[in-house]
């Protein structure tokens, strides 16, 4: 576990739930960081092809348009496990015990009423373009080399689901610290400080070296 993962784990069901759920999210940040790769690679073939034989990879910002949903929103149920995505602790790492607990449980409350909203909106965007009576099954194209625009769109929603399902875990998970007053609960990112962060990323370093 990377040092910046601060989530527990036990016997509970919760935990079990979570932890079930931890490798569909790596495989969906791995397929994330393939598709960055990727286009890396085809950044390169491009900019080669034009310079050395005058003749760029066709279709080049059609390949752009379909890698960059799975580049960009893959990975946001991963990082949000972990806690390691962008947030602002300067109030809350100076809270502690019940009250921390319930102000992280209204936030993820209200992040997955806008999830589920974005869910709901992504997939009728994906269902306007899916459509199997016409070639390759969509309703419309990218432009230049007119690639199926529909698969870029159904990883918007996929990658929603998942997410959904890890806030209403983190619901399950302070609710529970919130009720049982826990002071380390399971399968939420606990808040670290400075101090804590430096001791684990020497402890990562430590192992390494072994």
């Amino acid at each position: 576990m990377p040092a910046s993962a601060t989530v527990l784990e036990d016997s509970s069901l919760l935990s079990r739930l979570d932890r079930m759920l931890v490798p569909v999210e790596r495989a969906l940040a791995f397929v994330s960081g393939l598709a960055a790769f990727s286009l890396m690679f085809l950044a390169a073939y491009s900019v080669a092809g034009r310079e050395f034989f005058e003749s760029p990879l066709p279709g080049y910002v059609d390949f752009i348009e379909a890698l960059m949903p799975i580049i960009a929103i893959l990975g946001v149920s991963y990082v949000q496990r972990d806690g390691v995505h962008i947030r602002m602790d300067i109030v809350i790492g100076q809270l502690s015990g019940r009250l921390l607990w319930i102000i992280e449980l209204i936030m993820v409350i209200l992040i997955l009423g806008l999830v589920l909203a974005l869910l709901w909106g992504s997939w009728s965007h994906f269902d306007r373009s899916f459509d199997c009576a016409r070639p390759f099954c969509s309703r419309d194209s990218s432009i230049d080399i007119g690639l199926p625009i529909w698969p870029s769109k159904l990883i918007v929603p996929v990658a929603f689901f998942v997410l959904s399902l890890r806030l209403i875990l983190q619901i399950w998970g302070y609710g529970r610290a919130a009720i049982l007053g826990l002071e380390r609960p399971v399968a939420v990112p606990l808040v670290q400080s400075a101090a804590e962060q430096a001791h684990a990323e020497a402890a990562q370093l430590e192992g390494a070296d072994k």
